[in-house]
């Protein structure tokens, strides 16, 4: 089964609209100087979109790609008209992702075979990981499963007591132990507690600090050895939480964590606060690597599965 039914209410759809609309101003804003005076889609005006994507952080292979592909349109139609090129960029955009994404929302199809299903959640500090932690712990007990937290980001203080505030606030168990303690002691009493108490849903948070790549991919492989003693093919999923609002910025995080670990799904948050929505296209298509949450504004149901056919509906509604 899929765990999460991705089928948009009217809320949702109005917040994910309200969330894209500075990118989406930003970007239109860029796009409307870029083919100003053309009615042709010429070799200037393909320039000029290359440089509204690139601006829009969609990065710079990224938009190589969409760039080729329109011009392989343009070659192929002969003519092209600025007025329909929102609607090919609309389409191009709509099936970069559709390639790392695929066709269907997978939501997590193994929450049956494998329980309890462990999610690490990995994302240096800032980003919204605690918060996206509890928010998804809201979430999964809304639909009636149990949920437990493991509070494995023992370098700070501040982030065990930070998610047992979220703890608390959703009314479900954690696991955690005084500040300093090994993570990897933490994350195996998390799992053999969830194991006992016949959880769904374990949400192991991890500690956020790159600046020794080295010892972060140590801790990190410990931590996943030490659970896999509790429950064998742990973790099932490994998360990675980057903060939209960063930009180019979230490329690197993404770059960085990758070659410490294998991360197997992104959530990006805080796009409600930015211009620089278009940073979602971008990560998904270089890390091939599936968008499964986005963070469009503070609520506590504003974490949303992410929609590839609703994102681009919503960054290209006028």
């Amino acid at each position: 089964m899929s765990l999460f039914k991705n089928i948009f209410s009217k809320e949702k759809k109005d917040s994910l609209d309200k969330g894209l609309e500075k990118s989406k101003t930003s970007f239109f804003g860029k796009l409307s100087k870029a083919v100003a005076g053309k009615s042709k889609v010429d070799d200037e005006v393909l320039d000029n979109l290359e440089e509204v994507l690139v601006t829009s952080d969609v990065g710079v292979d990224t938009t190589l790609k969409i760039i080729e592909r329109i011009e392989q349109r343009v070659a192929k139609e002969k003519y092209m008209g600025t007025d329909e090129l929102q609607t090919i960029l609309r389409e191009e955009i709509a099936s970069l992702l559709s390639e790392t994404q695929g066709n269907k929302d997978e939501g997590l199809e193994t929450i049956k075979r494998e329980v309890p299903h462990v999610i690490m959640v990995v994302g240096v500090n800032g980003v919204g990981k605690t918060t996206t932690i509890g928010k998804l712990a809201h979430q999964f007990k809304n639909q009636g499963l149990k949920v437990v937290l493991g509070a494995a980001d023992t370098f700070r203080a501040a982030a065990i007591d930070q998610l047992q505030v979220w703890a608390d606030r959703v009314d479900v168990p954690i696991v955690k132990q005084k500040m300093g303690s090994d993570p990897a002691s933490v994350a195996f009493d998390t799992l053999n507690s969830a194991t006992a108490e016949g959880a769904d849903i374990v949400l192991v948070d991890t500690a956020g600090r790159l600046h020794n790549k080295i010892n972060l991919m140590n801790e990190l492989s410990k931590v996943k050895r030490v659970m896999q003693k509790v429950v064998p093919n742990a973790p099932h999923e490994v998360l990675l939480v980057l903060d939209g609002s960063t930009g180019q910025n979230a490329f690197e995080q993404a770059k960085q964590f990758t070659k410490a670990t294998e991360v197997t799904s992104l959530a990006v948050t805080k796009l409600d606060g930015t211009a620089k929505g278009g940073v979602v296209i971008g990560i998904s298509d270089q890390f091939q690597i599936p968008v499964k949450f986005i963070g469009v504004g503070e609520g506590i149901e504003d974490l949303q599965v992410f929609d590839k056919y609703e994102f681009v509906d919503s960054f290209f509604k006028i």
